[in-house]
């Protein structure tokens, strides 16, 4: 397999796994000038052609996570539902 063949599939692995509305949390960001703080948790809006995965975060900014070089994680069902259950609070 070529390197092209090799990021295609990266990349395709990355939008398997982090499908648009996907909630992670960013553990901590590399090389960024200005960097998400750690334990930012967002929603995944897309990821690109070479794999970034573009989040809006929860602090009201945007950016793209590079797998690889910033540490993350899909929330946990637990933490999900946690979050179902503050949303039903907040609406009431």
């Amino acid at each position: 397999m070529n390197r092209f063949e090799a990021e295609r599939r990266f990349a395709q692995r990355m939008k398997d796994s982090y499908p648009p509305g996907t909630r992670i949390m960013l553990v901590s960001m590399g090389n960024d000038p200005r960097p998400i703080e750690d334990n930012t948790k967002g929603t995944v809006m897309f990821v690109d052609d070479i794999g970034t995965i573009h989040c809006d975060f929860d602090n009201g900014r945007s950016l793209g996570v590079v797998p690889g070089e910033d540490s993350f994680r899909k929330l946990t069902a637990e933490e999900l539902a946690e979050e179902q259950e503050m949303m039903k609070f907040h609406t009431l």
